[in-house]
């Protein structure tokens, strides 16, 4: 009763990733694998084949099929929960379910199978665990990370204060030559006024300043009592206060060569960088494939803290980007979910008639191409569609704040419901606290936190919401306070599914040919997500 092997197959039989959970020569698992296209029949979306010796329990994914081969007396409805969890992980690791998307990745895959199954016997895992393991964090890592970074702040302060005594001893040694100079010059000057002042002739710029010019040979009597000028210039520069003195805290030759016996040491230095000024893009890989094709859904939504939606709004569009011009004569044929809730509304440009009789969106003129571009702008909206509704079953996400206070502590209960429809993402929840002077005590919680307190507000943040955590808690505890402060909560999610169903069915190229290969991208995120 074992997985002999888990696979991600192309249609056409070409083995893309497998991994053997028991001894098999490499002659039988390639033989194995390569049998099962002719076995698999059509119109199925999740189903099994066996065969004299083994059993194929397989699953669609796009272009792709997710394979596990078992002996026929395993348990299938654990190879079916095995399968499904194995579903769930592809898309975390694979961007593009494709075979470049798949090959990229495929050493990740690797290692989150070998979570999910050991030995031919699945793990009792979630996604997020593995997630967790595979990522491999160690805490005693990050503890010496932390104690090893102190030693270098404290060094580097110590580097600093040293520089700085340095320079100041420079400066009271220059301020005690600078001073003999002058005491000797103006003694010298004062000899020069008196000498001439029966004459009628003064002395310009006072303490010596004579120019080359004077006329009397009197230049050189006053740069007797001091150096010599480089480069020719007049002496009456020499007493002016030298320009850039002062505390100079850079990193002068001899801060270098402390640096330099660290690093021989072994010692990781790390130096300030300022940080640059701009504006900061959001992540997105810039597209890879001829033709890319987004999904995106914002949702608005504003819940009552008794319970209700006040509001329920959601806009949806599908973008599409072509990067080069010989593919961009094509039409898109798409397919949804049939929601009656949704109003769809296509570009101004797009043919009404072939959408509402076939789900295509094509130009109006045939003949016309789409735009073309590489830029993170380049896309052009083909479709638009938006909800509106006050059922509370269509809230991806509850929230319910409890907030009781007893003797001089506020005690704050927080729950959250998540729907079956979506497995939510990066969840972060964000409770406004009153002004404190340490962070609120924590007393239980399903995730992390994290205390803001710039802006005093407390964040619970969970990875991943799926079947295996619809539901969660959170318990802190505060200072008295008024049960109005800890509201607006405001909730930031993503996931990777969306309430219309949106999907691209095919690229249909105008000119002939082979339709080009073609990348789909679709998300439902937050703009606006509140209990008040």
């Amino acid at each position: 009763m074992v997985v002999l092997a888990a696979s991600i197959v192309s249609k056409s039989g070409k083995v893309l990733v497998s991994r053997q959970f028991v001894d098999m020569s490499r002659i039988r698992i390639e033989g194995l694998l390569a049998a099962f296209p002719k076995l698999v029949g059509t119109g199925k979306q999740h189903t099994y084949v066996e065969t004299e010796n083994v059993r194929y329990v397989y699953q669609p994914i796009e272009a792709l099929y997710l394979l596990l081969v078992t002996n026929k007396q395993s348990n299938i409805l654990e190879d079916l929960d095995t399968l499904r969890l194995l579903s769930k992980l592809v898309p975390e690791y694979s961007l593009s379910m494709d075979e470049e998307g798949i090959c990229k990745t495929a050493f990740d895959l690797i290692f989150a199978f070998d979570e999910v199954i050991s030995l031919g016997h699945k793990e009792n895992v979630t996604v997020a665990q593995v997630k967790q393991y595979c990522e491999m964090e160690s805490h005693e890592e990050k503890l010496h990370k932390l104690v090893l970074q102190s030693k270098i702040n404290e060094t580097k302060d110590v580097m600093k204060r040293k520089a700085s005594e340095i320079d100041k001893s420079k400066i009271e040694k220059n301020r005690g030559d600078k001073g003999g100079f002058m005491s000797l010059q103006s003694m010298g000057s004062g000899k020069i006024d008196n000498s001439l002042g029966d004459m009628g002739i003064s002395s310009g710029g006072g303490g010596g300043g004579f120019g080359s010019s004077s006329g009397f040979g009197l230049g050189g009597d006053v740069e007797s009592f001091s150096s010599k000028p480089k480069g020719g210039r007049p002496p009456s520069s020499a007493i002016a206060p030298p320009k850039g003195l002062g505390m100079q805290l850079g990193k002068s030759q001899r801060t270098n060569q402390f640096l330099e016996s660290l690093k021989a040491e072994g010692e990781v230095i790390v130096e300030d960088v300022q940080p640059k000024v701009g504006p900061s893009r959001s992540a997105v890989p810039p597209p890879t494939d001829p033709v890319t094709l987004s999904v995106e859904e914002k949702l608005n939504v504003s819940l009552k803290r008794d319970g209700g939606v006040s509001n329920f709004d959601l806009q949806g569009t599908l973008s599409l980007q072509i990067l080069n011009q010989e593919d961009a004569h094509i039409q898109v044929q798409i397919e949804n979910g049939g929601n009656p809730g949704i109003l769809f509304k296509t570009h101004p440009n797009m043919s009404k008639e072939l959408f509402s009789n076939e789900n295509i969106l094509g130009l109006k003129d045939p003949n016309r191409p789409f735009p073309t571009g590489q830029g993170s702008e380049a896309g052009v909206g083909l479709l638009k569609w938006r909800m509106q509704s006050t059922d509370e079953s269509m809230v991806p996400l509850t929230i319910n704040c409890w907030p009781s206070v007893s003797g001089n502590e506020t005690y704050v209960s927080i729950e959250y419901e998540a729907s079956s429809m979506f497995d939510l993402r990066n969840v972060v929840i964000s409770v406004p606290l009153p002004a404190l002077r340490e962070a609120p005590s924590v007393r239980q919680i399903d995730g992390e936190w994290r205390y803001d307190s710039r802006n005093s507000v407390l964040e619970w943040s969970i990875v991943l919401i799926d079947n295996s955590n619809r539901s969660g808690s959170m318990e802190f505890v505060v200072p008295p306070a008024d049960s109005s402060v800890f509201f607006p909560i405001s909730v930031r999610f993503s996931a990777t599914s969306t309430f219309s169903d949106v999907k691209v069915v095919n690229i249909l190229p105008l000119k002939g040919g082979a339709p080009p290969k073609y990348a789909q991208r679709t998300q439902l995120i937050t703009e606006n997500y509140q209990v008040v």
